[in-house]
Protein backbone atom coordinates (compact mmCIF):
# COMPACT_ATOMS: atom_id res chain seq x y z
CA UNK A 1 0.00 0.00 0.00
CA UNK A 2 1.48 2.97 -1.08
CA UNK A 3 1.65 6.48 1.03
CA UNK A 4 -1.79 8.20 0.04
CA UNK A 5 -3.26 4.28 0.83
CA UNK A 6 -2.16 4.13 4.26
CA UNK A 7 -3.66 7.93 4.94
CA UNK A 8 -7.16 7.12 3.44
CA UNK A 9 -6.64 4.21 5.36
CA UNK A 10 -6.16 5.70 8.85
CA UNK A 11 -9.17 8.40 7.95
CA UNK A 12 -11.52 5.70 6.98
CA UNK A 13 -10.71 4.48 10.50
CA UNK A 14 -10.88 7.46 12.49
CA UNK A 15 -14.15 7.88 11.14
CA UNK A 16 -15.44 4.50 12.22
CA UNK A 17 -18.66 4.87 14.12
CA UNK A 18 -18.65 8.43 13.80
CA UNK A 19 -21.74 9.00 13.87
CA UNK A 20 -22.45 6.71 16.89
CA UNK A 21 -20.52 8.27 19.40
CA UNK A 22 -22.27 9.80 21.57
CA UNK A 23 -20.09 13.24 22.22
CA UNK A 24 -20.55 13.29 18.22
CA UNK A 25 -24.57 12.81 18.23
CA UNK A 26 -24.55 15.54 20.91
CA UNK A 27 -22.44 17.92 18.88
CA UNK A 28 -24.85 17.79 16.53
CA UNK A 29 -28.38 18.03 18.24
CA UNK A 30 -26.44 21.36 19.99
CA UNK A 31 -25.86 23.00 16.62
CA UNK A 32 -29.65 22.05 15.62
CA UNK A 33 -31.07 23.68 18.71
CA UNK A 34 -28.46 26.75 17.65
CA UNK A 35 -29.72 27.14 14.55
CA UNK A 36 -33.12 27.13 15.91
CA UNK A 37 -32.36 29.85 18.63
CA UNK A 38 -29.95 32.20 16.06
CA UNK A 39 -32.45 32.13 13.10
CA UNK A 40 -35.39 32.99 15.62
CA UNK A 41 -34.56 36.76 14.67
CA UNK A 42 -34.47 36.35 10.77
CA UNK A 43 -37.84 34.27 11.35
CA UNK A 44 -39.36 37.01 13.22
CA UNK A 45 -38.69 40.03 10.97
CA UNK A 46 -39.97 38.12 7.86
CA UNK A 47 -43.14 37.14 9.40
CA UNK A 48 -43.68 40.45 11.19
CA UNK A 49 -43.75 42.12 7.44
CA UNK A 50 -44.67 39.07 5.90
CA UNK A 51 -42.25 39.38 2.86
CA UNK A 52 -40.04 36.27 1.96
CA UNK A 53 -36.18 36.02 1.70
CA UNK A 54 -33.68 34.09 -0.48
CA UNK A 55 -32.70 30.70 0.23
CA UNK A 56 -29.50 31.64 1.00
CA UNK A 57 -29.87 34.98 3.08
CA UNK A 58 -31.02 33.14 6.78
CA UNK A 59 -27.47 31.19 6.75
CA UNK A 60 -25.72 34.76 5.32
CA UNK A 61 -27.29 36.70 8.65
CA UNK A 62 -26.91 33.86 11.08
CA UNK A 63 -23.51 33.13 10.78
CA UNK A 64 -22.26 36.55 8.79
CA UNK A 65 -22.63 37.81 12.17
CA UNK A 66 -18.69 36.76 14.70
CA UNK A 67 -20.36 35.38 17.69
CA UNK A 68 -22.64 33.44 16.22
CA UNK A 69 -19.58 31.81 14.63
CA UNK A 70 -17.73 31.61 17.67
CA UNK A 71 -20.92 29.68 19.69
CA UNK A 72 -20.82 27.34 16.66
CA UNK A 73 -17.40 26.87 16.82
CA UNK A 74 -17.39 26.36 20.63
CA UNK A 75 -19.39 22.87 19.81
CA UNK A 76 -16.27 21.79 17.68
CA UNK A 77 -13.77 21.67 20.96
CA UNK A 78 -16.53 18.93 22.34
CA UNK A 79 -16.76 17.29 18.80
CA UNK A 80 -12.68 17.46 18.45
CA UNK A 81 -11.32 16.81 22.19
CA UNK A 82 -10.20 13.15 21.02
CA UNK A 83 -7.74 14.60 18.66
CA UNK A 84 -5.71 13.18 17.81
CA UNK A 85 -7.23 9.93 17.57
CA UNK A 86 -5.43 7.06 19.04
CA UNK A 87 -6.95 3.32 19.54
CA UNK A 88 -5.86 0.02 19.60
CA UNK A 89 -4.97 -0.23 16.06
CA UNK A 90 -3.06 2.77 15.89
CA UNK A 91 0.44 0.96 16.80
CA UNK A 92 -0.75 -1.36 13.74
CA UNK A 93 -0.79 1.57 11.29
CA UNK A 94 2.20 3.29 12.77
CA UNK A 95 4.63 0.11 12.45
CA UNK A 96 3.67 0.53 8.87
CA UNK A 97 3.22 3.94 8.12
CA UNK A 98 5.49 7.33 8.74
CA UNK A 99 4.60 9.22 11.93
CA UNK A 100 4.06 12.42 9.25
CA UNK A 101 1.87 10.18 6.67
CA UNK A 102 0.10 9.13 10.38
CA UNK A 103 -0.21 12.73 11.27
CA UNK A 104 -1.30 13.78 7.48
CA UNK A 105 -4.42 11.69 8.10
CA UNK A 106 -5.33 13.64 11.44
CA UNK A 107 -5.23 16.75 9.16
CA UNK A 108 -7.65 15.64 6.70
CA UNK A 109 -10.10 13.81 9.51
CA UNK A 110 -10.35 17.50 11.00
CA UNK A 111 -10.52 19.36 7.66
CA UNK A 112 -13.02 16.74 6.51
CA UNK A 113 -14.91 16.86 10.13
CA UNK A 114 -15.40 20.42 10.31
CA UNK A 115 -16.53 20.39 6.59
CA UNK A 116 -19.72 17.89 7.59
CA UNK A 117 -20.25 20.12 10.72
CA UNK A 118 -20.76 23.67 8.82
CA UNK A 119 -22.42 22.12 5.84
CA UNK A 120 -24.93 20.89 8.53
CA UNK A 121 -25.32 23.91 9.91
CA UNK A 122 -26.06 25.56 6.96
CA UNK A 123 -28.49 23.02 5.20
CA UNK A 124 -30.40 23.31 9.17
CA UNK A 125 -30.65 26.82 9.17
CA UNK A 126 -31.68 26.84 5.44
CA UNK A 127 -34.31 24.05 6.14
CA UNK A 128 -35.49 25.69 9.26
CA UNK A 129 -36.36 29.28 7.28
CA UNK A 130 -37.74 27.40 3.76
CA UNK A 131 -41.12 28.62 4.33
CA UNK A 132 -40.19 31.95 4.10
CA UNK A 133 -37.66 31.56 1.12
CA UNK A 134 -37.58 31.33 -2.39
CA UNK A 135 -34.57 29.55 -4.76
CA UNK A 136 -33.62 32.73 -6.81
CA UNK A 137 -30.18 34.41 -6.84
CA UNK A 138 -31.65 37.83 -5.99
CA UNK A 139 -31.50 39.64 -2.78
CA UNK A 140 -35.15 39.92 -1.43
CA UNK A 141 -37.44 42.51 -0.01
CA UNK A 142 -36.28 41.61 3.55
CA UNK A 143 -32.78 42.08 2.37
CA UNK A 144 -33.25 45.48 1.18
CA UNK A 145 -35.49 46.31 4.60
CA UNK A 146 -32.88 45.42 6.43
CA UNK A 147 -29.89 47.15 5.07
CA UNK A 148 -30.83 50.60 3.88
CA UNK A 149 -32.79 50.86 7.36
CA UNK A 150 -32.09 50.52 10.91
CA UNK A 151 -33.79 47.55 11.53
CA UNK A 152 -30.88 45.15 10.70
CA UNK A 153 -28.60 46.79 13.58
CA UNK A 154 -31.69 47.06 15.86
CA UNK A 155 -32.04 43.80 15.29
CA UNK A 156 -28.56 42.25 15.07
CA UNK A 157 -29.13 41.10 11.90
CA UNK A 158 -25.44 41.77 9.72
CA UNK A 159 -27.50 42.81 6.52
CA UNK A 160 -24.67 44.20 4.38
CA UNK A 161 -25.71 46.97 1.98
CA UNK A 162 -21.92 46.65 0.64
CA UNK A 163 -22.43 43.04 0.06
CA UNK A 164 -25.71 43.25 -1.57
CA UNK A 165 -24.57 45.69 -4.11
CA UNK A 166 -21.14 43.77 -4.96
CA UNK A 167 -22.17 40.00 -4.69
CA UNK A 168 -24.96 37.69 -5.14
CA UNK A 169 -26.72 35.63 -2.46
CA UNK A 170 -25.31 32.27 -3.67
CA UNK A 171 -22.19 33.83 -3.24
CA UNK A 172 -22.58 35.66 -0.58
CA UNK A 173 -23.12 32.29 1.21
CA UNK A 174 -20.01 30.28 -0.02
CA UNK A 175 -18.15 33.17 0.85
CA UNK A 176 -19.45 33.11 4.31
CA UNK A 177 -18.98 29.56 4.54
CA UNK A 178 -15.44 29.02 3.64
CA UNK A 179 -14.56 31.99 6.25
CA UNK A 180 -16.35 29.92 8.86
CA UNK A 181 -14.05 26.84 7.89
CA UNK A 182 -11.16 28.44 7.97
CA UNK A 183 -12.22 29.69 11.53
CA UNK A 184 -13.35 26.63 12.29
CA UNK A 185 -9.70 24.69 11.18
CA UNK A 186 -7.68 27.31 12.94
CA UNK A 187 -9.65 26.34 16.25
CA UNK A 188 -9.52 22.63 15.40
CA UNK A 189 -5.69 22.53 14.65
CA UNK A 190 -4.74 24.82 17.93
CA UNK A 191 -6.02 22.19 19.77
CA UNK A 192 -4.53 19.49 17.92
CA UNK A 193 -1.28 21.19 18.38
CA UNK A 194 -1.73 22.33 22.32
CA UNK A 195 -3.11 18.43 22.76
CA UNK A 196 0.38 16.46 21.54
CA UNK A 197 2.50 18.86 22.92
CA UNK A 198 0.97 19.29 26.41
CA UNK A 199 -2.43 17.19 27.19
CA UNK A 200 -5.70 17.33 26.02
CA UNK A 201 -6.53 18.93 28.73
CA UNK A 202 -4.68 21.75 28.23
CA UNK A 203 -5.91 21.67 24.58
CA UNK A 204 -9.22 21.92 25.56
CA UNK A 205 -8.30 25.13 27.36
CA UNK A 206 -6.39 26.47 24.59
CA UNK A 207 -9.55 26.10 22.51
CA UNK A 208 -11.63 28.09 24.86
CA UNK A 209 -8.88 30.73 25.46
CA UNK A 210 -8.60 31.03 21.52
CA UNK A 211 -12.66 31.86 21.48
CA UNK A 212 -12.08 34.11 24.58
CA UNK A 213 -9.76 36.10 22.53
CA UNK A 214 -12.20 36.65 19.50
CA UNK A 215 -14.93 37.27 21.59
CA UNK A 216 -13.00 40.11 23.83
CA UNK A 217 -12.14 41.52 20.25
CA UNK A 218 -15.40 42.26 19.14
CA UNK A 219 -15.21 45.95 18.35
CA UNK A 220 -18.69 46.57 20.49
CA UNK A 221 -16.97 44.90 23.24
CA UNK A 222 -14.20 47.01 23.17
CA UNK A 223 -16.02 49.96 22.76
CA UNK A 224 -17.72 49.41 25.41
CA UNK A 225 -14.94 48.91 27.70
CA UNK A 226 -13.37 51.87 26.69
CA UNK A 227 -16.87 54.18 26.22
CA UNK A 228 -16.24 55.38 22.51
CA UNK A 229 -19.11 57.17 20.90
CA UNK A 230 -19.97 55.81 17.82
CA UNK A 231 -18.27 58.23 16.10
CA UNK A 232 -14.90 57.29 17.34
CA UNK A 233 -15.14 53.39 16.80
CA UNK A 234 -13.46 53.49 13.41
CA UNK A 235 -9.84 52.76 14.14
CA UNK A 236 -10.76 50.04 16.87
CA UNK A 237 -12.99 48.23 14.06
CA UNK A 238 -10.01 48.29 11.87
CA UNK A 239 -7.42 47.07 14.61
CA UNK A 240 -9.86 43.99 15.49
CA UNK A 241 -10.30 43.87 11.80
CA UNK A 242 -6.98 42.90 11.30
CA UNK A 243 -5.94 41.51 14.63
CA UNK A 244 -8.96 39.38 15.94
CA UNK A 245 -9.42 35.34 13.93
CA UNK A 246 -13.20 36.02 14.84
CA UNK A 247 -13.48 39.37 13.26
CA UNK A 248 -11.40 37.86 10.06
CA UNK A 249 -14.34 34.93 10.00
CA UNK A 250 -17.15 37.61 9.94
CA UNK A 251 -18.57 38.18 6.61
CA UNK A 252 -19.56 42.19 6.78
CA UNK A 253 -16.05 42.87 9.07
CA UNK A 254 -14.43 43.24 5.58
CA UNK A 255 -13.61 45.58 2.91
CA UNK A 256 -15.40 46.06 -0.09
CA UNK A 257 -13.40 48.58 -1.41
CA UNK A 258 -14.92 51.51 0.72
CA UNK A 259 -12.15 51.25 4.13
CA UNK A 260 -8.83 49.76 5.32
CA UNK A 261 -10.43 46.29 6.72
CA UNK A 262 -9.10 43.43 5.28
CA UNK A 263 -10.48 42.02 2.09
CA UNK A 264 -12.37 38.71 2.26
CA UNK A 265 -9.12 37.84 0.13
CA UNK A 266 -6.61 38.45 2.69
CA UNK A 267 -8.70 36.85 5.49
CA UNK A 268 -8.17 33.42 3.53
CA UNK A 269 -4.35 34.12 3.13
CA UNK A 270 -4.29 34.64 6.82
CA UNK A 271 -6.32 32.06 8.22
CA UNK A 272 -3.58 29.50 5.59
CA UNK A 273 -0.40 31.00 7.00
CA UNK A 274 -1.61 30.52 11.02
CA UNK A 275 -3.08 26.54 9.67
CA UNK A 276 0.36 25.80 8.21
CA UNK A 277 2.03 27.42 11.58
CA UNK A 278 -0.18 25.45 13.63
CA UNK A 279 0.45 22.35 11.21
CA UNK A 280 4.27 22.91 11.81
CA UNK A 281 3.75 23.23 15.45
CA UNK A 282 2.12 19.84 15.44
CA UNK A 283 4.40 17.95 13.24
CA UNK A 284 7.03 18.68 15.71
CA UNK A 285 5.05 17.77 18.60
CA UNK A 286 4.41 14.80 17.32
CA UNK A 287 8.45 13.87 17.05
CA UNK A 288 8.27 13.76 20.86
CA UNK A 289 4.55 12.88 21.56
CA UNK A 290 4.26 9.37 23.80
CA UNK A 291 1.52 7.31 22.71
CA UNK A 292 -0.98 5.41 25.31
CA UNK A 293 -2.94 3.25 23.73
CA UNK A 294 -6.37 2.59 25.40
CA UNK A 295 -9.01 0.06 24.41
CA UNK A 296 -12.71 1.89 23.69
Amino acid sequence: MNGLGKIKAVIRFNFLGFFKNTRIILTFLLAVVLCFLLSERVIRVAEHYETSMQAAEPFIWTFGDGTNVLLASLLLILMFSDVPKAGPVTPFYLSRMKRMQWMAAQFFYIALGTILYAAFIMSVTIILCQKYTFPGNIWSETAVRLAYSELGDSMGIPASVKAMESITPYECMLQTLVLMLFYSWTLCFLMLAVNLRFGRTKGIFAGIFYSLYGFLLEPDIIARILGLEKHERYKVNVLTGWISPLNHASYPGHSFGYDKLPTIFQSSVLFLVLLAVLGLLSCRALKRYNFTFMGY
